[in-house]
């Protein structure tokens, strides 16, 4: 595991240890910018090795879209006869644009359902259905407000609906189908999640479910918060999931458990699944995610709790599913993306490694996951704004600042 901290922690240490953990320290900082990111010294003997790929930082300018109001997340729609790439960008507040990139213009889609806006909540993730081509439809993730015994209560709702006159003025969402829902509902609007993802054959979708902020659910195998879900495209149960034969027949669904906040999720390029989790205070982390592993939210992490209480670090359990890097200040991870060359390769550079915006940090953090599944960050770039999404499009890259008046970006190599 790669630690990452601005200063190295109090611990006795050999020489030999001391000299190890600096000379590994320097080379992963040599070619960072804006915030400083250290290796610490306590990780020397885990850290792996240098990775082969060019270590020249890329550098870059950026071109303002389009601006919005609290957006979320971002996905692309199939490019018409290589013209620029339209984005699908949806909003906190409840809404979901077409925007052509070419010329900036944003077109609201209708029949968005009705999203409980307020702290974290609101409408979030938007992916297309693999067979989208053909079918037009779009999955979407939103915050849902509880009604009878649970008024004033919440939880993520996943949908699936058609995405009907996308080349015109007027498009909309049709035939609006329920796919999948956080249980139970439960007071305070933080820590859904709810991100959304294809497998890379279009067989299943996965989907993040926060904690929602009340930590024990992580462990919970009667409630499906705090875990990343496995479904079939129709929201049915895949049969080779790993707790199909538990007692808890919601425990079905889940891929992990003990996860507390995964806001990104993407498949590297040999197919192995890889996710950034925000930790409590301090221990932000990037895992693999690997199937029926436990990631020990709230029983371990290494960050501490909010009131100042000490958590037991990964090491002291092994049972649990250590974090490949884990990032001491915090990130603060929202989205991330796997850069890929296509008709276009903007960033050689970073052909194979994962994007991740940073919230806190203003930051992209460029991330390298090697061979032997180890995980290095590379980059990282002083945005100077909190970034809720970033995207990488045929060897291009889109980012998507947070909060109000908020720009969508394009970057565009020196």
């Amino acid at each position: 595991m790669t630690i990452i901290n601005t200063k190295y922690k109090s611990a006795p240490l050999t020489l030999p240890l001391i000299i190890s953990a600096l000379l590994f320290s320097t080379a992963a900082c040599s070619n960072q910018s804006g915030l400083t990111a250290n290796t610490d010294s306590k990780d020397a003997k885990t850290s792996p090795k240098k990775s082969a790929v060019s270590n020249e930082k890329p550098e870059f300018t950026t071109k303002t879209i389009a601006t919005f109001d609290e957006p979320w997340a971002m996905t692309a729609l199939p490019k018409m006869n290589n013209a620029e790439p339209r984005l699908l960008v949806t909003q906190k507040t409840g809404e979901l644009f077409i925007v052509d990139t070419a010329t900036g213009t944003k077109t609201a889609v209708t029949g968005v359902p009705k999203v409980a806006y307020g702290g974290q909540g609101g409408l979030g993730d938007i992916a297309l259905a693999p067979d989208f081509a053909t079918s037009n439809n779009v999955y979407i993730s939103y915050a849902e407000a509880g009604t009878g015994n649970d008024s004033n209560k919440f939880g993520a709702k996943v949908i699936k609906a058609k995405l009907s006159g996308m080349n015109t003025s007027t498009p909309s969402l049709q035939g609006i189908t329920p796919i999948w829902q956080q249980v139970p509902k439960v007071t305070g609007q933080g820590h859904y999640s709810h991100r959304l993802l294809f497998s890379p054959d279009g067989q299943h979708l996965y989907i993040s479910s926060g904690e929602r902020q009340k930590k024990d659910p992580a462990q919970d195998m009667s409630m499906n918060l705090g875990k990343i879900i496995r479904l079939n495209a129709d929201g049915s149960v895949p049969k080779d999931n790993p707790f199909v034969n538990n007692s808890s027949k919601i425990a079905s669904q889940f891929w992990t458990t003990g996860n507390r906040n995964v806001l990104g999720m993407a498949f590297d390029k040999k197919g192995q699944l890889w996710a950034n989790e925000m930790g409590p205070k301090d221990g932000d982390e990037f895992n693999l995610i690997e199937k029926g592993k436990n990631y020990g939210w709230p029983l371990v992490s290494n960050g501490s709790d909010y009131s100042g209480a000490p958590i037991p670090d990964h090491v002291t359990r092994p049972e649990f599913e250590e974090p490949k890097i884990t990032w001491t200040p915090v990130i603060s991870p929202s989205s991330m993306t796997l850069y890929s060359s296509g008709t276009h390769n903007d960033f050689p550079a970073w052909e194979g490694n994962f994007l991740i915006g940073g919230l806190s940090s203003k930051a992209l953090v460029v991330v390298n996951a090697a061979d032997n599944n180890t995980a290095t960050e590379r980059y990282r770039y002083d945005m100077g704004e909190r970034i809720r999404s970033v995207l990488a499009v045929d060897g291009e890259v889109w980012v998507l600042e947070d909060e109000s008046n908020s720009k969508l970006l394009k970057l565009l190599p020196k």
